[in-house]
């Protein structure tokens, strides 16, 4: 099963998807899932994870709605206010979305603290316990402060967005090899090879200013703990759905068909407990 483990679904409104700025104009209307179905099709794609890009409980009944529509969506990462008292009341909203699969919050717009509150960590540990992954969104620099928040939550599934978003555009990773390996040590730290060209010059980015950045990625998770995600539609404003599947097709091309396969879907699969 090929899977393509993260994408997401919106309808524009500048008032909800405020982060999306004029010179992200590409992706400033209605993206559903119309779209992307002939783009699965097309790459052979047997289906995708729709994962939240607004941070509110509508924002997860909209995905679930969809889901429950279209059959190719095969799971739901939605959103939660995991600092919340009311949380319990909260996922049990969702409790009989069996395509529901994890939650995510934008991690990236918060300061480090904030993943570090116990309340928070109190909060994840309710999403294991009910048999939900969590999805790790940051930049970089966040990478020690989830360090120390992923130790607070030992058997909690996690896999990390976009390889934590590293500064492609100007070449650095070093210190994100660093970082990054600490949680790779890690066996229920999973990681995404999606979003790199968005994290590059968008007009200028090549496969090589990419290649340290998947090489090292490999190495430290390798194929079982990497998963293939276009981060549809926003890798639409540096370039195309087709493009993003070379990149990481062309990268695995000397690995073996397991490999491939694993990396392609099967990993995804695993992680987000979908059923062939």
């Amino acid at each position: 099963m090929r899977i393509d483990s993260h994408q997401h679904f919106w309808k524009y409104d500048p008032k909800r998807q405020e982060w999306i700025t004029q010179e992200m104009k590409a992706i400033r209307k209605n993206f559903l899932p119309e779209d992307l179905s002939p783009l699965l099709s097309e790459h052979s794609m047997d289906g995708c994870i729709a994962v939240q890009a607004d941070e509110s409980i509508r924002e997860t009944a909209f995905l679930c709605d969809l889901a429950a529509e279209y059959d190719f969506i095969k799971g739901v990462v939605g959103w939660v206010d995991l600092g919340a008292d009311d949380l319990d009341g909260q996922l049990d909203q969702f409790a009989n979305q069996s395509k529901l699969k994890g939650y995510r919050e934008v991690l990236q717009s918060k300061n480090e603290d904030y993943m570090l509150r116990p309340e928070f960590i109190r909060g994840i540990s309710k999403l294991g316990k009910r048999g939900y992954s969590y999805d790790i969104l940051v930049f970089a620099n966040q990478l020690e402060a989830t360090f120390h928040f992923v130790k607070k939550a030992p058997e909690q599934l996690f896999v990390i967005d976009h390889l934590a978003k590293p500064n492609v555009k100007l070449g650095i990773w070093r210190e994100w090899k660093k970082e990054m390996s600490l949680l790779a040590e890690r066996d229920y730290m999973y990681c995404k090879l999606s979003g790199l060209i968005t994290e590059a010059d968008w007009k200028n980015w090549t496969k090589e200013s990419l290649k340290v950045y998947l090489d090292t990625s490999l190495e430290l998770f390798g194929p079982k703990r990497l998963m293939f995600g276009s981060d549809w539609p926003v890798c639409l404003v540096a370039g195309q759905y087709s493009q993003v599947i070379e990149i990481i097709e062309e990268f695995i091309s000397s690995l073996s068909p397991s490999e491939k396969a694993q990396i392609m879907g099967k990993t995804a699969a695993e992680f987000y407990r979908i059923m062939s």
